[in-house]
C-alpha cells in the first residue's frame, strides 16, 4: 500500500471501517457544544433564582433560605462541570478540524504530485537540453542575420572619409563667408567726378542795360 493510502485509508477518507468521517465528527461536536451552552444558560438562571429566594426568606424562614442556598451550590457545581466539558470538546473539535485540513492538504498535494509525474513522463532531460541548445543556436543565427541586414550597403561605391570631411569643411567656410558679407552690407559705389570746365556766370543786370543802349544807338544811326 502506498504512503497516501496509509494516510487516508482504503475507506475513502473514513477513520476506519464503518467509522465516521471527520466532517461528521466535527458536526456532532458542534451540536454537543450548542447543547451544553443552552444548559449553561439554564443553570445560570436557576442559580440567580435560588439566590433571590435565599435573600427573600433571609432570617424570616431560615430553613427555606438554607435549602435555596444548597440548590444554588449544586447548580454552580454542575455549571463548573459543563464549563470544563465545553473546554475539552472545543479543544477536541479544533484538533479534529486541523487534522481534517491537513488531510485535505496532503490529498491535494498527492494529486498534484501525480499530475506532475504524468506531465514529466513524456519528457527526456537529454531531449530538453537538445531542444534548448537548438533554440539558442537559432536565436544566435537570427541576431547575426539582423545585424547583417542592418548594415548600410554601398553597392560597390567606396569614398574616402578624409576627402569628404575636407569638402564639407570647405562648403561650411564658403557659407560662413557669405553670411559675413551679408552682415557687413553692400560695397560703396564710387560717385562720378565733378567736371573741370568752368560754367559761365549769368550776366548781371548792368550789362543788359548797356547792351540795350548800344542797340538803340545803332537803330537811330540807321534812320539818318
Amino acid at each position: 500500500m502506498s504512503v497516501f493510502g496509509k494516510l487516508f485509508g482504503a475507506g475513502g477518507g473514513k477513520a476506519g471501517k464503518g467509522g465516521p468521517t471527520p466532517q461528521e465528527a466535527i458536526q456532532r461536536l458542534r451540536d454537543t457544544e450548542e447543547m451544553l451552552s443552552k444548559k449553561q444558560e439554564f443553570l445560570e438562571k436557576k442559580i440567580e433564582q435560588e439566590l433571590t429566594a435565599a435573600k427573600k426568606h433571609g432570617t424570616k424562614n431560615k430553613r427555606a433560605a438554607l435549602q435555596a442556598l444548597k440548590r444554588k451550590k449544586r447548580y454552580e457545581k454542575q455549571l463548573a462541570q459543563i464549563d470544563g466539558t465545553l473546554s475539552t470538546i472545543e479543544f477536541q473539535r479544533e484538533a479534529l478540524e486541523n487534522a481534517n485540513t491537513n488531510t485535505e492538504v496532503l490529498k491535494n498535494m498527492g494529486y498534484a504530485a501525480k499530475a506532475m509525474k504524468a506531465a514529466h513522463d513524456n519528457m527526456d532531460i537529454d531531449k530538453v537540453d537538445e531542444l534548448m541548445q537548438d533554440i539558442a543556436d537559432q536565436q544566435e543565427l537570427a541576431e547575426e542575420i539582423s545585424t547583417a541586414i542592418s548594415k548600410p550597403v554601398g553597392f560597390g561605391e567606396e569614398f574616402d572619409e578624409d576627402e569628404l570631411m575636407a569638402e564639407l569643411e570647405e562648403l561650411e567656410q564658403e557659407e560662413l563667408d557669405k553670411n559675413l558679407l551679408e552682415i557687413s552690407g553692400p560695397e560703396t559705389v564710387p560717385l562720378p567726378n565733378v567736371p573741370s570746365i568752368a560754367i559761365p556766370s549769368k550776366p548781371t543786370k548792368k550789362k543788359e542795360e548797356e547792351d540795350e543802349d548800344i542797340k538803340e544807338l545803332e537803330n537811330w544811326a540807321g534812320t539818318m
